[in-house]
């Protein structure tokens, strides 16, 4: 049977991915940000562009997509996996710690810049019920585009999540707000708000009870099964399950999945399921925001390009100013205020939805929401833009008062990292204990890593067979790497990996045999220690002692032996007798960052 690309979408498919696969990575070699290249490229496969020659060079269906609803719902699961992450790298105590930013200072935000914005276009002739609804949805600020670029670890990303959280959380009440003001509306409206929120409340209290009583067992089982595609259909089950039920509900979807990100974080699942995750999100990012791009209709731009410039850069500087001065009122950095009113100047994804809500109850032309809807792409655009002017101008600010800048917390609290927690893992833990020095433990085993848990180790559940794991264990900055996990294959892998990245970190390495340490010792191991060697010696230790020899002499010669048995391991491998990383750090090589 002949496939049909038209009914099967695979057309679609093909732009989305060669944008990924092709396009994406040609804007990153010229260091331009590939949110600019995915809005482009909607621009130019979108329906105002070479989509709307399809009906006269059939060849270009298959290079362009013609229906922007036909991957609506892939941008939604994008935006939807987004919160997903963010909620991941939160957790429920630090989210009530902020809970005073959150509504304090984000709304505030939220309702200062739609108001000024508001007030502003009614005096230019717009109605009360439109201004409403067109400032409340230029105040929003892209969720999708800013926390990726600010992080969540910065003085300005946790700002910036404040505002966006308290603005995801609004949408709802806002869009019931909005049909509760349309001219044909009566009572109903304010009535179906009330319900939403009793109806929403229920549904989080019992999100949120039961993914604390579900979630450990289900991921639990997930993970002795050693399968990452069943570890990532829980993830997305777990997802989806959330964001249904909010839906249902009546509340916004990324409320589900931000509330199934939290509960998610609390266990020791968290790292794992955000990097098994983490291309997923990305994809579905990219096509978010070429759905951007296809809205942008270039033609409109060039007609009231005056008018669109003077509308952008209003919003912006409203929502600039008004961040600016909320944030230092609440005691933010001179220079951490202006980068974060910066970043969070050019409207949402989600003004979009608002804009739509607004049209549909009467409240604004279809031609006023086509004027809006261009203006919020274009901002989308130049937020990446917007991103590092903010970071000009908070160096300036900062240079100026004689401040040094903000630094992002790395986030890493452990000096070694131990992989593999077995026999030896914890004999290790036990004596970093003993003299003090912190270390966080990875296995992949999760009833062992459970069990070490409450025993008082500090051990993740962690697969460090997949690279994207082992970037999240931050190893350029860690003290030390010990690998002590019984798979010789997957240690020389390993070693080799980690070497690469951070030239001058000590890496200590169980090693099988002789022939496994010389392996590891040319994968670029700082110590690699033979089960045998160590045996013998202990041994021959034992042996001596309860012949009569005095300890020093024997523990003297037994280090000498030792270091002889190592330098023989080391000249088979074809190693200098000087250890590598002395070599490296003689050289003044600084830390790579893993």
């Amino acid at each position: 049977m002949a496939l049909d690309l038209q009914n099967s979408g695979l057309s679609d498919a093909l732009v989305i991915l060669g944008a990924a696969g092709l396009v994406i990575p040609a804007f990153a070699r010229f260091k331009v940000s590939p949110v600019i290249g995915f809005i482009l490229v909607g621009i130019l496969v979108g329906p105002n562009a070479l989509g709307s020659l399809v009906g006269e060079q059939r060849w270009l269906y298959y290079l362009t997509i013609s229906d922007p609803e036909s991957i609506e719902p892939f941008a939604e699961f994008g935006i939807i996996l987004l919160l997903f992450s963010i909620g991941l790298e939160l957790s429920l105590k630090r989210l009530w710690a902020m809970r005073g930013l959150v509504f304090g200072v984000g709304a505030a935000e939220l309702i200062g810049s739609g108001l000024i914005i508001g007030v502003a276009l009614h005096l230019l002739g717009q109605p009360w019920g439109g201004a409403i609804g067109l400032g409340l949805a230029l105040a929003l600020s892209s969720t999708a585009l800013v926390l990726p670029i600010a992080g969540m670890t910065s003085a300005v990303g946790r700002g910036a999540f404040a505002m966006l959280l308290f603005e995801d959380v609004a949408l709802v009440p806002i869009i019931f707000m909005l049909g509760a003001l349309a001219p044909t509306a009566d009572g109903e409206g304010w009535r179906g708000l009330t319900d939403v929120a009793i109806a929403g409340g229920i549904t989080v209290a019992v999100l949120f009870v039961g993914g604390r009583l579900i979630l450990p067992r289900m991921f639990a089982q997930a993970a002795r099964t050693k399968s990452p595609e069943l570890f990532l259909a829980a993830s997305l089950l777990v997802v989806i399950v959330a964001s249904l039920a909010t839906a249902a509900a009546g509340l916004s979807p990324i409320v589900g999945a931000l509330l199934a990100g939290l509960l998610i974080a609390e266990t020791e699942y968290h790292g794992e399921v955000e990097a098994i995750t983490a291309p997923f999100k990305g994809l579905a990012l990219g096509v978010f925001l070429i759905s951007v791009g296809m809205q942008l209709d270039l033609r409109l731009v060039a007609r009231y390009w005056p008018e669109l410039l003077a509308a952008i850069a209003g919003v912006m500087l409203v929502k600039t100013v008004v961040t600016f001065l909320l944030l230092r009122v609440s005691g933010a950095r001179p220079g951490t205020a202006a980068e974060t009113g910066v970043l969070m100047a050019s409207p949402s994804e989600t003004t979009l939805i608002v804009l739509g809500t607004a049209t549909l109850a009467g409240l604004i032309q279809p031609s006023t929401a086509a004027f809006w809807t261009t203006v919020t792409a274009i901002g989308l655009t130049i937020t990446p833009l917007l991103a590092k002017g903010g970071r000009v101008i908070a160096r300036r600010i900062e240079r100026r008062l004689g401040e040094s800048a903000d630094a992002p917390a790395t986030g890493v609290a452990h000096g070694t990292v131990i992989v593999g927690f077995g026999r030896i893992g914890r004999t290790v833990a036990d004596m970093l204990n003993a003299h003090e020095k912190p270390y966080l433990a990875i296995d992949a085993d999760i009833d062992a890593a459970n069990e070490a848990r409450r025993e008082g180790y500090n051990v993740q559940f962690g697969d460090v067979a997949r690279s994207d794991m082992v970037d999240r264990l931050n190893l350029g900055h860690a003290k030390a790497l010990i690998i002590t996990m019984d798979d010789p294959v997957l240690s020389v892998q390993l070693t080799r990996r980690v070497r690469g990245w951070v030239p001058d970190l000590p890496i200590i390495v169980r090693a099988r045999d002789s022939e496994h340490a010389a392996l590891l010792y040319r994968a670029g191991a700082t110590d690699a220690i033979p089960e045998t060697l160590e045996s013998s010696l202990q041994l021959s230790e034992a042996v001596l002692v309860d012949l009569g020899v005095a300890v020093g002499p024997v523990i003297a010669s037994i280090h000498e032996k030792r270091d002889e048995m190592r330098q023989e391991i080391k000249n088979a491998a074809g190693i200098d007798r000087e250890p590598r990383i002395r070599r490296v750090r003689a050289a003044g090589s600084p830390r790579g960052p893993a």
